[in-house]
């Protein structure tokens, strides 16, 4: 692997993690830094040589504008509904696996008044 395709952690404005997976390389941070629309956090790689200049290879950099993402909805199942809560009934405070959604009897449909 060439140096140019070690991975650079890329930050949005706040401080966000915008690259989850090797999105950014050095090259790409070059770019971004170059063209004044990053700016270098970490330097722990040392610097780059070419014949007219010396760079700082980055390892960290962050944006000067912010990137809007979408926010992912996430929709729970029932199982990650019961793991959330322990496997713990949030009515009765029973803890078992046995449970489903709806094992309280209404007192409208002849279940206990507790």
């Amino acid at each position: 692997m060439s140096v140019l395709e070690l991975p650079v952690l890329l930050l949005n404005q706040n401080y966000e993690a915008l690259n989850i997976c090797n999105i950014c390389n050095i090259r790409r941070a070059a770019v971004l830094l170059g063209g004044e629309k990053a700016e270098m956090l970490e330097n722990g790689r040392g610097e780059l040589r070419t014949s007219q200049a010396i760079f700082d290879i980055p390892t960290v950099i962050r944006l000067i504008y912010m990137v809007k993402r979408p926010i992912q909805q996430h929709r729970l199942s029932r199982q990650e509904v019961f793991l959330r809560d322990g496997y713990i009934c949030q009515y009765c405070g029973k803890k078992t696996k046995d449970l489903t959604i709806d094992h309280v009897m209404p007192h409208h449909k002849g279940g206990p008044h507790v």
